[in-house]
Parts: structure tokens; sequence; C-alpha cells
């Protein structure tokens, strides 16, 4: 709602509430007043609504297309079905159907222009006027792809030979339909039920009339419908409506009109951008006798702020966790309403509403007597008393003693009056009859809103001494991060940044202070014969050391604090976490994963004919190819348990590199593979900021073998002169190429900072891990064997591939064959797509033609290797993925 607002920390420019009179005298007030309209308004607003509207228009014409296109049979025997119903229908009704349709068709347009711009809206008609240009301009490229360039399939849905001309066909799309429709969807006709009435009925007569007379086709008038309408939300998007948003004049008259007589009205900001947006616009008003009142004001535009966080909370979570995100002004207006109302009933202090009205059709307002006071964020610490935390939480007994659940119970929600007494405010998306779920997610939510204040100790004891221990233990399977507030949730994961970065300098440091004696031994082990026990010995002081600072500097998240303080009360207290999501984001991203990867193994394969390919194949250098594809799997975990001293199971890394080869079809490779190892790293046991380092140390040393390999066969393939790949062109364009973004990132101060603070932070974590490596000569040849190993692997796999469809005359060197690769690598991690699909494909395409292998060996070559190293692995990689998951290794 909106009493927490007069605190001057709440909002700008605006005093604290504390300093106004109880009175109407303005010059007291120290406010900003504001008389008449407010400044600042858009003229236009985008909706999400419409945003939504217009991907859902181009989704369906995109499956209507598609049935078209592949479902030839259906169309053909959907239009015959409709031609034999309509045929039976009388001459003369349709003659009637034509004419009136063709007449109102222009005049209904027209009709509602002139009534629109009687009530000066000519915003609207203007709008209109331009979705329907350019919904005529998108029916003319429609018919224009339909008759040039659209399969016979689409063709034959849209069109049929026309009546009047057996040599022509009917047009695909109508022009004049179209931006009829298009025009009156975007002046808002729909909201208007006569008129909508009206349009619908024109819309039928002229759809049968057409049918009937053999002028068009069902999926003709279908995709004309369609396409007026996703142009006429495309085109309100685009532009932006206009704003209908209630005035500070209107609010004024609103008031008015409900027996106020207001002098001023000044609007108070929210000082939560994140969660205010749907919560309604707020002001101060004083009256002309009377104490002062403050008004929440909600319209549309408000109610669709926030809407796609609300939809994405009703797709993840269950039905219980969150309100609709369709909700009507009317349902808004006494859904408050009734909660104001329902919890003064039952005994809490709340704001008292006292007036409800409209303003206007899309706008309504909610009076409330003024409260005054602070929001318990604003309050210095030591204003938090406890007697204040029992006070909160007895206004929360007496909530959910009715069963009502407030569902926001953050800081800026709980007012402190003068007197010292505790408000509950923003009741607007609380819960009547609400279930036990929702009352213990209310109470974990307000420990957490008073932890972050006073401590967890406080805040649990304060509930304990009000609700009683059983209460506060059957809330603990409620606290979890996914059933607090927006907020909430964005304050703990700061906190959570801030104790990550102490730890990390905190181990920093303690390499910082071993960095003498290990300086100390390398000289030893260099001029001495090492000992294997002494090193052993210094080693594991040096991990001792690390796990004392780390110790020392780790801390307790605020919710585990909290179980902890409950947990010394009911040690029996279930602390298990509900189960509230009724969608994963595992499952959500193994399934989008799953259709990413069918769209693009399909689009590639239908362009391959499979049968000369595999009559000529050579099997025995395809079976050569499997082996080196699944070798490269053990060079991969190689290279990534060199770079981590600690003990992680060989097995168990070779089954998350196959699990990777499933995480890259859904990001990049250079992210999915980084973001797979460090989990799996971290669930092995390795801490967090190690587990980081190590991956960047691996991709580190990996990075610079790439650029090593790159330059020596790049000149080896030049001694050998392969033909359009010299050396001299390779190593002096990539030489120039790096010093070019060299001199640019420096010279651009913005990119300088940029890259100096990344790199910065990389070799921060990284270095320490690397000079701990350095010491372990096993552990940095296993690291450094298993990167070469791995490029051999590839290597070699495409070479097998190559030959598999080739023979002795196209045959190329090791040497081209590794450049090749190497490149399409290096373009492939660079490339935004999953995997690097198409760019890889394209790079080795072309790589493999520019050495000289002609194009019927390069083209299925690549296809091969990209099977055998891309696409083949996805199916084991998903079952390692699910299976690391299930034994918590991921």
């Amino acid at each position: 709602m909106k009493q927490q607002g007069a605190h001057p920390e709440d909002t700008e420019g605006t005093p604290d509430a504390s300093s106004r009179p109880d009175t109407a005298d303005p010059e007291t007030a120290h406010i900003d007043e504001v008389e008449g309209d407010e400044p600042l308004l858009p003229a236009r607003v985008h909706r999400p609504s419409d945003l939504m509207r217009l991907l859902a228009g181009v989704l369906a014409v995109v499956v209507l297309l598609a049935i078209a296109a592949f479902a030839h049979g259906t169309t053909s025997g959907l239009e015959q079905d409709i031609n034999k119903g309509t045929g039976q229908a009388p001459d003369l009704l349709i003659k009637i159907a034509g004419l009136a349709s063709s007449i109102a068709i222009l005049l209904v347009p027209v009709a509602f222009a002139i009534e629109r711009l009687i009530k000066r809206d000519g915003l609207r008609i203007a709008d209109g006027v331009l979705a329907a240009v350019l919904a005529h301009g998108v029916t003319l490229a429609t018919d224009l792809w339909v008759a040039r360039a659209a399969p016979d399939s689409i063709q034959e849905a849209l069109t049929q030979p026309s009546p009047g001309d057996i040599h022509a066909l009917t047009d695909p799309v109508h022009g004049y339909l179209a931006p009829v429709i298009a025009y009156m969807t975007a002046v808002g006709m729909s909201r208007r039920p006569r008129w909508r009435a009206v349009l619908w009925v024109v819309l039928l007569l002229d759809a049968f009339s057409m049918l009937v007379t053999g002028y068009t086709t069902p999926f003709s008038i279908i995709l004309t419908v369609l396409i007026g309408w996703t142009v006429a939300y495309g085109t309100l998007y685009a532009v932006g409506s206009p704003n209908v948003r209630p005035t500070g004049r209107t609010l004024m008259a609103g008031l008015r009109t409900v027996g106020f007589r207001p002098v001023t009205a000044s609007r108070v900001e929210s000082g939560d951008a994140s969660e205010a947006g749907d919560r309604g616009r707020r002001y101060f008003v004083t009256l002309e006798d009377g104490p002062p009142l403050d008004v929440t004001v909600v319209d549309r535009e408000q109610q669709a702020q926030g809407f796609f966080y609300r939809a994405w909370r009703n797709l993840a979570l269950r039905g219980f966790a969150t309100r609709s995100s369709l909700q009507s002004l009317r349902q808004a207006l006494e859904q408050e309403a009734l909660l104001a109302y329902a919890a003064i009933a039952a005994g809490a202090n709340a704001p008292k509403l006292i007036a409800t009205s409209e303003l206007g059709p899309d706008a309504v307002m909610l009076v409330y007597e003024h409260s005054g006071g602070r929001t318990l964020d604003s309050l210095p610490d030591e204003e938090i008393t406890d007697e204040l935390l029992r006070d909160t939480w007895r206004q929360v007994q007496a909530l959910q003693s009715r069963r009502i659940a407030h569902r926001r119970l953050v800081g800026d929600a709980i007012l402190v009056d003068r007197s010292g007494t505790v408000i509950l405010t923003d009741l607007r998306g609380g819960e009547i009859a609400a279930g036990d779920l929702l009352l213990r997610m209310d109470t974990s939510q307000l420990l957490v809103t008073l932890g972050l204040k006073v401590g967890a100790e406080r805040a649990v004891a304060s509930a304990l001494s009000v609700l009683g221990p059983d209460t506060v233990a059957d809330c603990l399977p409620m606290l979890q991060p996914i059933a607090l507030s927006r907020s909430t949730r964005g304050t703990l994961r700061k906190l959570a940044r801030e104790r990550a970065e102490r730890e990390r300098e905190a181990v920093l440091e303690a390499y910082r202070q071993s960095g003498p004696a290990r300086a100390e031994h390398g000289a030893h082990v260099v001029l001495d014969k090492p000992d294997k026990k002494a090193v052993r010995a210094e080693q594991r002081a040096e991990k001792r050391a690390v796990d004392e600072a780390l110790e020392e500097a780790r801390e307790e998240d605020l919710l585990t604090q909290i179980r902890h303080e409950v947990l010394r009360i009911r040690p029996q207290a279930p602390v298990e976490p509900a189960r509230l999501e009724r969608v994963r984001p595992r499952t959500l991203i193994s399934f989008i994963a799953g259709a990413i990867g069918a769209y693009f193994l399909l689009t590639q394969l239908t362009h391959i004919e499979f049968g000369p390919l595999i009559s000529h194949a050579e099997w025995g250098w395809v079976a050569a190819a499997v082996l080196f594809s699944a070798a490269s799997y053990v060079a991969a975990a190689m290279a990534l348990l060199g770079f981590v001293p600690e003990r992680v199971p060989f097995v168990r890394t070779v089954a998350a590199q196959v699990a990777g080869s499933f995480v890259k079809i859904v990001a990049p490779a250079a992210v999915g593979g980084v973001a797979l190892n460090t989990r799996f790293l971290q669930r092995a046991g390795v801490r967090p900021g190690l587990a980081v380092a190590s991956v960047g140390a691996s991709q580190l040393f990996g990075l610079g073998c790439h650029i090593l390999m790159l330059l020596a066969f790049g000149y080896l393939t030049g001694t050998e002169k392969t033909p359009s790949l010299s050396p001299s062109r390779t190593v002096i364009g990539g030489l120039l190429t790096v010093a070019v973004l060299v001199l640019v990132v420096t010279s651009v101060p913005f990119l300088r900072k940029f890259v100096v603070t990344r790199v910065r932070s990389l070799f921060a974590g990284v270095v320490p891990r690397m000079l701990d490596v350095l010491q372990r000569p096993q552990k940095l040849v296993t690291g450094i064997g298993g990167m070469l190993l791995l490029t051999a692997c590839f290597v070699m796999c495409l070479d097998a591939s190559i030959r598999a469809f080739g023979d002795e005359t196209t045959s190329v060197s090791i040497a081209s064959v590794a450049v090749v690769f190497l490149a399409g690598n290096a373009l492939g991690s660079a490339a935004p797509t999953p995997g690097g699909v198409g760019a890889v494909e394209a790079t080795l395409t072309v790589g493999l033609i520019a050495v000289g292998l002609p194009k019927e060996v390069a083209a299925p070559a690549v296809l091969l290797f990209r099977l055998l190293t891309l696409w083949l692995p996805v199916l084991p990689g998903w079952l390692a993925f699910n299976h690391l998951t299930r034994k918590a290794a991921l």
C-alpha cells in the first residue's frame, strides 16, 4: 500500500512523516505541493501485455504455416468439408451477407473513429491508422512471398483458383481485411463490448461470404486475422499506448466525489523500486478540515509492471506460492479492501480504509487514514528494541489467528508511529483463508527481515516469545530463498557476495604469507635432490594454514544462523526445505537443451544424402574416429585434474566431462564447460574460490598451449607449401590482429579499465593456484599432458573422418588438419551459439578446402567429426548428467 513512503528515506524531497502535524496546514507539512497534473508523466507507455500478445501472434502464424506446409491432407480435407457445407447456403443469403459485410467493413471503422474524435481521443485513431498501414505492407509482402517463394503446400492451403478467372489465384491474405482488423485492435475496440460485438458480426459475415463464393480459403482467413492482430499489438508496443493514468487533478476530483475537500496532494515515491511497481501510486493528501489522508491509486499501467516476474513465478512455483498475474482493477480493489477490513477485524494494527472509488475506466483509488511514522528499514538500530520486535510478531500473530497471510513482511511494510506502535501496511498482496504453507512462509519471511536488522539471535528470540517454539520450528522448511520476497533475496545475494569476497581475501593473504617459504623451498628443490617426505610435510602445513585462514574468515549465512537458533530450542524440528517449485530450473534447462539440440541437428542433417555417404565410407577409419572421440574425455579429465591439488575421483571426473557434452548444446562452449567443471569441483569437496581458480588455471594454460600449437603447426604447414595457407600470412595476420586489439583496448579508457579489472580479478585467484600446481610436478605433467592429448585426440578424430571419405589422392597432412582444427575450435569457443554450431562447421569446411581437400570430401568429413564430438555424445552426456545429479556430484 503506501503509508511507509511518508518517511524522507523512502522518498526524495519528502520530509519525515513524524514532523507532519495531524492537521491540514500545508505550510507546516513541509512537502512539495502538487496541485493539478503531476509532472513527468510519460505520454505513452509500453505495456508488457502488448509484447506478449505480439509474441503469441507470431507463434500462431508460424504454427499455422507449419500446419499448412506439413499437413497437406488435413488442410485439403478441411477445405472440402467447408466448401461442401457452405455450398448448401441459399443464394439470396449469400448475396445479402456479402453486400452487408462489404459496406459494414468500411463503415464500422469510420463510425468508431468519429466516436473517438468526439471524445477527444485522437491519439488512438492515429495509432490505428499506423497499424493499418503496417498491416497492409505485411499483407503485400506475404502475398509476394506466397506467390514466388513459398512451398507448394503452403500456396495450396492459402490460395485456390479464382471463380472469375480459373487461370488466376485468390489472394493468400486479404489486403483490405487485415488493415481493418489491425486498426480496430489498435484503437482499443476490444475493450468496448458493443463495438466488439459489431466487429465480430461484420468479420463473420465477410468470412462467410468469401468462403461460399470461393474467393478465399479457411487458412487464408485465419492468417489474415492473425496478421492484423499481431501487427496491431506490435505497433502498440513499439510506439507505446496513450497513457490513461489518472493525474493529480483527477485524484482531487475523485476525492471530492466521495465527500472529501482536499487542499494539496503530494506524490510519495516508494524506496523499493523492484517490488513497488504493482503496489499502486501513493499520495499524501491534506484536507480543509480534518486529519490528512493516505491515498493509493491503482491503474492498468501499474498492474502491467512486474508482469513478466509474476508470470515466471506462476510458472515456476506451485499454486499457493504466488497470486495470479492477471487481475482486473475491480478484483484488485476488492482484494485490498477486503484485506484492510479483515486485518482490523482480526485485531491487528493496519491502516484504516475509509473510502474507495473508481477514477474513470482505467484506475481505482483507496483512501486510508494517515498513519504517519517511519518504516522499519529507516529506523536506526538503537531504536529497534526487543519490545518493538515482540509487538511486530504480535501483529502477525493477530493476522494468522484469522488465517490471513500478509505475503510481503519486508522492512518497508512495517511502520512504527510516533508512539512506537507497529502498523502492518502493504496488505494488498495478502490472502484470506490462507493455508498453513502461506502462514509459515510469512513467519520465515519476517524472521529473515528482522534478522537482517538485528541479527538471527534477537529475531528468533522475539518470535519464540510470542509465537512459541512449535510455530517457529514449523517454518524452517520454508526458510529458503525461493520462499522469500524479491528484495530480500537480492539483499541475501549481496551479503553472500561480500562473504565470498572476505573468504577469498583471507585465502590470498594466507598464500601471500607463505610465499617466501614456497620460494625458498623451490630454490632447494632446484639445487638439492628433493625429499619427498619433507615436500609432503610442507604441503600439509601450507594446506593447514590456508584451511585455518579460511575457517577464521568463514561466516554462516543468515538462513543458516536462524536454523541453528531454532534448533537449539527444538533439535527435532524439520529442516528439510519444502518443495515449492513446480518446475525446477534444471528440468527446464534439460528441456530447452533437448529442443535446441534436436533443432540444430535436424537442420544440418536435412541437407545430407546419407545413402552415398554410407556406401562409400571406410568403416575402419570411422571406428578409429569413434575411439579418438571417446579418448578425448579421458584427456579432458586429465587436463582438469592436473590443476586441482585436492584429491578428486578420476572416473567421476571423466563422467563429468561426458556430461559436459550435454551442457555444450545449451550454452556456448566457452561458458558451459567452465560452469560445469566449477560446479563439479565444488561438489567434490573443493572450496568455491579454489574450484574457480583451478578451472581458471586450466583455461589459462589451455589458451597458452592452443596459441603455441596453432603457431607451430601453422609454421609446419607453411614449410610443406600447402596451397592457400602460408605461414607468413597466418602468423603475420594473427600478430597484426592481436596488435590492433591491444592498441584499441589500451587507447580507450573504458575498455582499458574493463580489461584491467577483469584480468586482475582473474590473476588474483589463478596465479596462487598455478604456483601451488608448479610445486607438484606430477600434477603439472598430468595437466599439460592432458591438454596436448586432448588436442591430439580431436586432430586425429578429424583426420580419421577425412580418411573415411577420401583416398590417397585427397589426403592432407596432419599439420594442416591440426591448423584447421585449432582455428575452428578457437572460433567455436568465441561464437555465441551452443557448442559453436554453425561457426565451427563453416570454419572447418572452409579450412579443409583451403588446404587442398575437395569439397565432396570436406563436407561429409566435417559432418562425421561433429557427429562424433558434439551430437552423438549428447545422449550419453544426458545420462551422465542425470547420474551425477542424483549422486549430488553436480
